[in-house]
């Protein structure tokens, strides 16, 4: 018996194909945001160990909150022996033409004890240093000068990737140095569970920008 071959053709229904791919889509959106959330931090940190001494620390410019939980985490390692003297970056002058450097003397031996503000040198930066290369570029000359050639760079622990790659590229300009990037807890950021608190999620974000140019070489 001769089949009729001018019957419709049998089309099948393209949702339950689409259903699927949702379902999937929706499932890796899901493990890709509870990844972030559960070890989105370490994209940020990356703090080496240390060795039992060092030369010197270098102490980055932070916000003020920041900035005392830097010079916090340098003074206890200068206080438990691991290095000799520490260089804290300043600007030149405050907003209003004031000399950073003589404040900055008086507080550190307020805070820390006379000791301590005898063993900090101060490395000035002008007012046009705004990023962590241009830093890295203006403090070097001070750490040369202080024959600082094993050095650790004291900063915010989500600082502490975006720092390592961009003073490595520096210290590539000057061989004679040994270098450690070392983080320490900063207010402003909670490494666990960053994203259940606001300022913790804006610091993730707002690094993690500047963290995607230079690891792309920009």
């Amino acid at each position: 018996m001769k089949q009729d071959t001018n019957l419709p053709a049998i089309r099948r229904d393209p949702a339950p194909f689409y259903k699927r791919a949702f379902a999937i889509l929706l499932m890796l959106g899901l493990i890709f945001i509870f990844a972030i959330g559960e070890w989105g931090s370490n994209l940020l940190i990356k703090s080496d160990a240390l060795p039992s001494h060092l030369d010197g620390l270098v102490v980055l410019q932070g916000s003020i909150l920041g900035e005392k939980a830097r010079i916090d985490g340098a003074v206890r390692l200068l206080q438990q022996g691991r290095a000799d003297r520490m260089i804290i970056s300043i600007p030149h002058e405050t907003y209003w033409g004031q000399s950073v450097a003589p404040i900055a003397r008086v507080y550190i031996a307020k805070q820390y004890g006379q000791q301590i503000a005898d063993r900090t040198d101060f490395c000035e930066t002008g007012l046009d240093v705004n990023s962590t290369k241009q830093e890295a570029e203006t403090i070097w000359p001070c750490i040369d000068g202080l024959g600082e050639h094993q050095i650790a760079v004291v900063t915010s622990n989500y600082h502490t990737r975006r720092a390592r790659i961009i003073w490595y590229k520096t210290l590539a300009k000057h061989f004679r140095a040994q270098l450690w990037i070392y983080g320490v807890p900063d207010p402003e950021f909670r490494a666990d569970g960053w994203w259940r608190d606001r300022r913790s999620a804006k610091t993730w974000l707002f690094e993690l920008s500047k963290l995607i140019p230079v690891l792309l070489g920009a």
